[in-house]
C-alpha cells in the first residue's frame, strides 16, 4: 500500500436562497500514511462526510485531487457507514459474498467471521442481529473488499456504551490483523484515543485542519481508561479550542 495525499481545493453546495454559495471545504491537505489509523474530529456540519464521499469517489464535484504515492489515481475503498446498510432479503454471508468475487476471497470470509465473533450468526437474516452485530457485519464487508483505505463514518454511534467497547476491540483485532489505511469518523474523543494513531481536529465550515496530535498511549494500555482520561485532559488543557469540537 502507498501513502494517500488528499489535496481539496474547493467544495461548495448551492446556498438555499442565496446568490452566493455555501463554502463547505477549502484548501484542506491531508496525508494518510500506509497502515495508519487516523481519527477526525470536528463539529457536526464541518464537513467530514462529504471529505469521506469526495475520498470514496461518490462526490465528484469538487476542486482537488487524491494522491497515491505520487500519481494521481482513486484508491480502492472500503467504506463503513453510520447505518449499516445491509440487504434485508440476504443472510449476512450473503450480504458479504456479494461483494466478492474471487474463490480465495470468499475463503476470507470465514477468517473475518470469526474474528468478528459472527461465525454463529453467518446464515441469520440481518432483521434478527443486533445493532452492534449489523455493524460488525458491515466492517467485515469493508476489510473483505483488501481496501487500500477504510472510511469510517461514526460507525458506532447509538451503541451503548459496552456495545461500542467490544466493536472497538474487536476492529482493532481486524485492523491489527490486516494493516489498512484507516480514516475514522467520531465525535468522542476518549474513542478517538482509544483507536488513533493520529488525531485531526477540525474547524467548522469551511473545514480545516485547526491542529494534528500523535496519540503517545502504547496501544497495550489503550483499554486502561485512566491512561485514555489522563491524555484526553492534557489535550483539553494543551489545546484548549479543541473543546468547542466536541
Amino acid at each position: 500500500m502507498s501513502d494517500i495525499q488528499i489535496n481539496i481545493h474547493s467544495k461548495n453546495y448551492p446556498a438555499i436562497g442565496q446568490a452566493s454559495h455555501h463554502k463547505a471545504i477549502k484548501d484542506f491537505k491531508l496525508l494518510l500514511r500506509s497502515g495508519e489509523f487516523v481519527c477526525l474530529v470536528g463539529p457536526s456540519g464541518c464537513g467530514k462526510t462529504t471529505l469521506l464521499n469526495i475520498i470514496a469517489d461518490l462526490d465528484k464535484d469538487y476542486e482537488g485531487e487524491i494522491l497515491v504515492g505520487f500519481e494521481q489515481a482513486q484508491p480502492k475503498i472500503g467504506y463503513v457507514f453510520q447505518n449499516p446498510r445491509l440487504l434485508p432479503w440476504r443472510t449476512v454471508r450473503e450480504n458479504l459474498e456479494l461483494v466478492l468475487g474471487s474463490d480465495q476471497a470468499l475463503v476470507n470470509i470465514d477468517h473475518l467471521l470469526e474474528v468478528m465473533q459472527l461465525t454463529q450468526s453467518q446464515h441469520v437474516y440481518p432483521e434478527r442481529l443486533s445493532l452492534g452485530m449489523s455493524r460488525r457485519v458491515s466492517i467485515i464487508r469493508a476489510f473483505a473488499v483488501d481496501p487500500d483505505v477504510l472510511l469510517m463514518d461514526e460507525p458506532f454511534v447509538s451503541l451503548d456504551a459496552p456495545t461500542a467497547r467490544q466493536v472497538r476491540e474487536l476492529l482493532l483485532r481486524l485492523w491489527q490483523d490486516r494493516s489498512h489505511t484507516v480514516l475514522f469518523v467520531t465525535h468522542d474523543l476518549r474513542e478517538a484515543i482509544a483507536l488513533a494513531d493520529r488525531l485531526i481536529f477540525l474547524s467548522a465550515a469551511p473545514m480545516r485542519v485547526i491542529t494534528e496530535v500523535t496519540v503517545p498511549v502504547p496501544r497495550a494500555d489503550r483499554g486502561d481508561e485512566k491512561a485514555i482520561e489522563v491524555f484526553r485532559q492534557q489535550l483539553l488543557n494543551d489545546y484548549p479550542e479543541i473543546k468547542q469540537l466536541l
